[in-house]
């Protein structure tokens, strides 16, 4: 009987095999490490292409809703970017009208609300009153308005305009040439990979374009009905405040508490405590509508994300990118998660195998 043959290996399986995972891990934070860095390098180029992305999301269903109508694709991708214009142009023109005429009427309510909690609550107070104090000096110097600081503010006006219009010629050719993305990604894959690039990129578009329509109808919710409320109780600065709750909404959480605590504060300083607790009860009412009715009802069947997952992934945009990174970040994070869910419906069903009871699927030339 011949002698056993002794082991080569110094280290037993279970060690190896978490050497080996190990060096996945590592390898994988290496590429993605690599992968910020040359976004955060050539951000001047990415930060238009990945705007266009969301704005292409966002609006590819107006499109294909002209080019269904006989459209051309070209006409169709054009008046979808006029609409975009007038949209946001007008959008803009209202929120900044508001800010404008209302701005000293929050930013007082709020230095008034800082002296009021700093009588009951001290430091926590004290700090809220110097930062409303500071607010026309910090929104003077990061305007441009300042003498000083002129060169500077038409410097961030002139790139920031640069971007919006690259980011819209962007979205005018990913329109029009929407249908030809699927064969681009083909022909750059190899072979035996097509089909599997395509259907990981179908499902992370389709994450991100259920993310920024349900996110957007849910943003609109959220400011028409803070705005009515405040309205109604005749707190100062209500569409300003509205358009506050607009853009914060696509912080999820994060911007939402904080166009939220605003909107109280606001309302506490001006009209009093009854008017501040009746604020805070609309702001809640909506919380509630939002988190129970509208994001089950309107984002059922997208990506869903865990509450911290989506605040990690938003405190490293900021990290990364400031306002602009938390911005991106969760939709990026959820076209992340929905290739992670192509790639485990397709290997982890092809790990288990069929069942007991499949039977082979019958090809073209097969009887049925």
């Amino acid at each position: 009987m011949p002698a056993p043959t002794p082991s080569t290996s110094l280290l037993p399986d279970p060690v190896r095999r978490l050497a080996a995972w190990c060096a996945v891990v590592l390898l994988v934070t290496g590429v993605v490490a690599v992968g910020v860095w040359l976004c955060v390098v050539f951000k001047t180029a990415v930060t238009p292409v990945l705007l266009a992305l969301l704005g292409t999301a966002l609006l590819g269903p107006l499109h294909r809703r002209l080019v269904r109508m006989r459209l051309n694709r070209s006409l169709a991708a054009a008046l979808t970017c006029l609409a975009v214009v007038a949209v946001v142009g007008g959008a803009t023109y209202v929120v900044v009208a508001a800010l404008i005429e209302t701005g000293d009427q929050i930013v007082g309510a709020l230095k008034r609300a800082g002296e009021g909690l700093a009588e009951h609550f001290g430091a926590a107070g004290t700090s809220l009153q110097d930062l409303a104090a500071n607010a026309k000096e910090l929104l003077a110097k990061f305007g441009g308005t300042a003498a000083s600081g002129v060169i500077s503010g038409l410097s961030v006006v002139g790139e920031m305009l640069a971007t919006a219009v690259l980011a819209l010629l962007l979205i005018f050719f990913f329109l029009r040439d929407s249908h030809r993305a699927a064969g681009a990604l083909r022909s750059l894959a190899p072979r035996s990979t097509g089909d599997t690039v395509e259907a990981m990129a179908r499902r992370a578009y389709q994450a991100v374009e259920g993310f920024m329509r349900g996110t957007t109808f849910i943003a609109a919710i959220d400011a028409l009905c803070i705005t009515v409320g405040l309205l109604v109780l005749r707190v100062p600065g209500a569409v300003g405040l509205g358009a506050l709750v607009f853009v914060g909404a696509y912080i999820p959480y994060l911007g939402a508490f904080i166009s939220g605590a605003v909107a109280v504060l606001v309302a506490l300083a001006d009209r009093g405590w009854v008017i501040g607790l009746w604020a805070l009860g609309v702001v809640l009412a909506v919380q509630v509508l939002e988190g129970h009715v509208l994001q089950p009802m309107i984002q059922s069947r997208t990506v869903q994300m865990h509450p911290a997952a989506v605040m990690l992934a938003i405190t490293a945009g900021a990290s990364v990118a400031g306002i602009l990174g938390m911005l991106l970040a969760v939709p990026l994070t959820a076209a992340a998660f929905g290739v992670l869910s192509e790639l485990r419906a397709r290997y982890g069903a092809r790990q288990a195998g069929p069942g007991p009871d499949a039977r082979p699927v019958p090809g073209p030339g097969d009887p049925a």
